[in-house]
């Protein structure tokens, strides 16, 4: 397995290093708070036991998860032989253009450099890097140690090579990437989520169903529905085609 730096030891950074560690990859964490990694290390060993007893290591000992993983102080080292880096650090455009502009300058040529973002689209901080082609977001529907799903978000320049091996990354890591062809203001998740509470908005506002069931006609209808077939796959061979959300 690889080596993999997480950049930004919060929730976020946090919940990724179990996720990939998990899978088998070595997995270093850095903070621009020095004390940062560790915490984030003491409470994902807190947590971990909590895991390993529903089984969501997917049957890997919590004590072999925690082993794979480390703190780091200089960014370098968490960059050393590093092929994926996981960036998480807040939500602030200037932000991101600092801390890619570091990650670019000290990983070698061949790592991934993914964003967890959620709302900046990944033109907005990697334009003017060198490497800007290896460069891309992948954001996850956290957290992804429980919810396999992650959006692959590249931006006009990320090369096609990048974007495969991100998504073949993540499926050997047990997700379901999103891979979307370009980028788009609240990418795939976001959207769909807002177009139907737009629609659940409504029907209340407007008097045609209460709050109540309008609940139940998601938790107990149309989540139970999706969560095994989507709304483009055929209910009988799995295939995506036409829609049957009828």
């Amino acid at each position: 397995m690889s080596k993999v730096a997480i950049i930004g030891s919060g929730f976020v950074g946090r919940a990724w290093a179990i996720s990939f560690a998990r899978a088998g990859h070595d997995v270093a964490l850095w903070d621009h708070d020095p004390q940062a990694p560790e915490k984030a290390l003491t409470y994902i060993r807190g947590l971990l036991p909590d895991l390993e007893a529903s089984d969501l290591p997917n049957g890997v000992a919590s004590r072999a998860v925690e082993a794979r993983m480390r703190p780091t102080a200089a960014l370098e080292d968490a960059l050393e032989g590093v092929a994926h880096v996981q960036e998480n650090t807040p939500e602030d455009v200037e932000v991101k253009r600092k801390v890619f502009a570091r990650l670019d300058a000290a990983a070698a040529p061949n790592a991934l450099l993914a964003s967890s973002t959620s709302a900046i689209l990944p033109s907005a901080f990697t334009e003017t890097l060198n490497g800007r082609a290896r460069c891309l977001v992948v954001h996850p529907i956290n957290p992804p140690y429980l919810i396999p799903a992650a959006e692959v978000v590249p931006a006009p320049w990320t090369d096609v090579a990048t974007i495969e091996r991100t998504a073949s990354l993540l499926r050997s890591a047990g997700h379901a990437p999103i891979v979307m062809k370009r980028e788009i203001d609240g990418f795939v998740m976001n959207r769909l989520q807002e177009a139907l509470l737009e629609g659940a908005f409504r029907l209340v506002a407007e008097g045609y169903a209460s709050v109540e069931d309008i609940d139940i006609g998601l938790r107990d209808g149309l989540a139970l529905r999706w969560s095994f077939i989507g709304p483009f796959e055929d209910p009988l061979t799995k295939e995506n085609g036409r829609s049957h959300a009828h």
